[in-house]
């Protein structure tokens, strides 16, 4: 294991509960049928990156597990998006310990785990610099709605639900397990993301959408 990768459990380990509890939304079993898709699931997907990506006020609630293929934590999370604009809180369960990454277009800042916020010009190089690890905030924001972050290949499935069952873009894996279906439109309801030999799982319980989503957020940096 890299010096980098023992620098991230190292952290990790500081704020949540190592364990079986980590794993737990491992437990579901994922969607049995996958397509490519037919020509009405493509432009109802279509429709649906239209209508929510002209949403730019959202925020959710909800659980999360990490694992880097050994050893795994979890703890709640809340995500809300001002427009560029975003703020992540991921929550302890035992300890109540917390870190809130803030970010936009003119950098980004990490703060929490009793130590001095760290500043940098984007999550990517925030999050690389304290944890090891290069997390596709950005991009995130897309898949985490069910959607294809713009610009760049990507593969689509479909489940027997007629949406999205998996999505592959710029060498992640993303897993969609559960669905909101009777949301118009409908949104996901447990989202894995995968790359070898990192995997991301998380339970939404709760979508918000309009400017009192981001009501909550500090100052912007």
């Amino acid at each position: 294991m890299t010096g980098r990768s023992n620098n991230l459990l190292r952290r990790l380990r500081a704020w949540v509960l190592i364990g079986g509890a980590g794993l737990a939304l491992a437990a579901c079993a994922s969607v049995a049928v996958r397509n490519p898709g037919t020509v009405k699931q493509l432009a109802a997907q279509a429709v649906r990156e239209r209508a929510l990506g002209a949403q730019p006020n959202w925020s959710i609630e909800g659980r999360f597990a990490a694992s880097d293929g050994q050893h795994g934590g979890s703890g709640s999370l809340s995500w809300q998006q001002d427009g560029p604009q975003y703020q992540f809180t991921l929550r302890a369960p035992i300890t109540g310990k917390s870190v809130q990454l803030n970010g936009g277009p003119n950098g980004a800042v990490l703060t929490g785990m009793d130590k001095q916020a760290l500043a940098g010009r984007s999550a990517g190089d925030v999050l690389g610099a304290e944890f090891g690890w290069d997390v596709p905030v950005m991009d995130l924001a897309w898949w985490v709605r069910g959607l294809r972050a713009p610009g760049r290949p990507a593969i689509l499935t479909f489940g027997a639900n007629g949406l999205p069952a998996t999505l592959d873009q710029d060498g992640w894996h993303i897993d969609y397990r559960d669905w909101y279906s009777e949301r118009n439109p409908p949104l996901p309801r447990k989202v894995y993301a995968s790359r070898d030999p990192y995997t991301v799982r998380v339970m939404i319980e709760v979508w918000r959408f309009g400017a009192s989503a981001a009501s909550g957020m500090s100052a912007k940096p």
